[in-house]
């Protein structure tokens, strides 16, 4: 994937999930095919309080970069919690509902690049 500033932001993202123990991380590249965002991030946690652990650990770690979230949705349900950066949306999913909308599936044609902790 091409290294640009909204690369490296999703790149700091990634690695504030991976921290936390997010799983099946993907960071997707949809700057060919939309312009609603260049990146979209996405992972699932374990548990309601897992999902809303990793929420926080991205805005507060991005808020620490001096990048703040523009948008966010879903922090009361904690089984899909969107992030929205402008540039980069990033989701954070139960498995159920990960599976059920299947982000993969219908943004298939973005450059797709996984992450699994180490």
């Amino acid at each position: 994937m091409p290294r640009n500033k909204a690369y490296t932001k999703a790149r700091k993202i990634v690695d504030l999930l991976l921290a936390k123990k997010a799983q099946n991380i993907l960071l997707m590249d949809l700057r060919k095919i939309t312009n609603i965002a260049d990146y979209f991030v996405i992972c699932h946690g374990e548990s309601d309080i897992h999902v809303k652990a990793l929420a926080e650990a991205v805005v507060e770690g991005m808020e620490k970069t001096g990048e703040k979230v523009w948008h966010q949705e879903g922090m009361s349900y904690l089984h899909w919690v969107l992030l929205d950066y402008v540039d980069i949306v990033v989701h954070i999913f139960q498995k159920p509902e990960r599976d059920f909308y299947g982000l993969e599936r219908l943004w298939a044609d973005a450059e797709i690049e996984p992450f699994v902790e180490d």
